[in-house]
């Protein structure tokens, strides 16, 4: 099982969750606190952005080559709604993202590149690898769950197509059953 053959969602769920509970980075104290680029209005919702952030720059270095600091800024950078102005392209932050490739590199999962950059080390593409069988598993459950769900959703659906059905043809007999009960009325006046 590839990096690339499970979804990159489900990938970087276990990787940030195996990031945060083996405590191969550590989340910086501001991170509760801090947006993440000039584009966004406020800090993330999920109060472990860090960790998700970090398995992104992994699977983004591990995917692109040499990265730097400026491309993966690009990269998570965003729309910046100015009023009434266009919107504008705004980078990230610099400091999340150093900090992240500094922590994975310090881990041994990067290291930096001959021409500049960071690349991915033989040690960080099999940890890649087997977090990949790990989501993939994650991945079927979830298909499954999807698959009950949606059949779940059909039947329903077949139900109510069935009972509208069933309705209409009443609603149609008793129009038909009132049109004869009022020609009898009519006929025995």
């Amino acid at each position: 099982m590839g990096v690339f053959d499970v979804p990159a969602r489900f990938l970087m769920e276990a990787v940030s969750k195996d990031l945060k509970e083996k405590k191969i980075v550590h989340e910086p104290a501001f991170a509760p606190f801090v947006k993440t680029g000039a584009q966004a209005d406020r800090a993330p919702q999920d109060p472990d952005w860090f960790y998700t952030r970090c398995a992104s720059i992994m699977y983004r270095v591990m995917k692109d080559g040499p990265v730097g600091t400026e491309s993966l800024r690009t990269y998570y950078g965003g729309r910046k709604n100015r009023g009434a102005k266009p919107h504008k392209h705004y980078k990230a932050g610099g400091k999340i993202i150093r900090l992240a490739l500094q922590q994975l590199e310090k881990a041994a999962l990067l290291k930096k590149g001959e021409k500049g950059g960071r690349t991915i080390t033989p040690k960080g593409q099999k940890y890649l690898n087997d977090m990949s069988r790990i989501a993939n598993e994650a991945a079927k459950v979830y298909v499954k769950k999807v698959r009950v769900y949606k059949k779940a959703n059909k039947a329903d659906s077949d139900m109510r197509d069935a009972l509208r059905r069933d309705k209409g043809g009443a609603k149609e007999e008793s129009k038909h059953d009132d049109a004869k009960n009022k020609k009898k009325k009519e006929g025995n006046e």
